[in-house]
């Protein structure tokens, strides 16, 4: 099993309805993309300072099926479309369970 691990910021002129649109977008990925395992993803709740905005958890079987996730056309589409004009900066870890 893999897991995938990415870190959200925002630009500071992106909107509530531009995030709210990206979570949608997220939502709908795993009827989209058989390959997702476990999807889970949220806005920060703002416990402490320095936090990223948005955080995203992925499970896949394997590289391979990771790798179809991150290809599938779906999922180009929700990051150029949805999050490439809100998103200010990215951070992402794979590792294995």
């Amino acid at each position: 099993m893999l897991r995938h691990v990415v870190l959200f910021s925002w630009k500071p002129d992106a909107s509530d309805a531009a995030v709210r649109a990206f979570a949608d977008g997220l939502a709908s990925m795993p009827d989209q993309i058989p390959e997702i395992r476990s999807y889970r993803f949220g806005p920060d709740a703002r416990l402490g300072g320095g936090n990223d905005d948005f955080a995203l958890v992925a499970d896949f079987d394997d590289v391979e099926a990771y790798r179809r996730y991150a290809e599938h056309a779906a999922h180009r589409h929700l990051i150029a479309e949805l999050l490439m004009p809100i998103l200010a900066g990215r951070h992402a870890v794979q590792y294995e369970l």
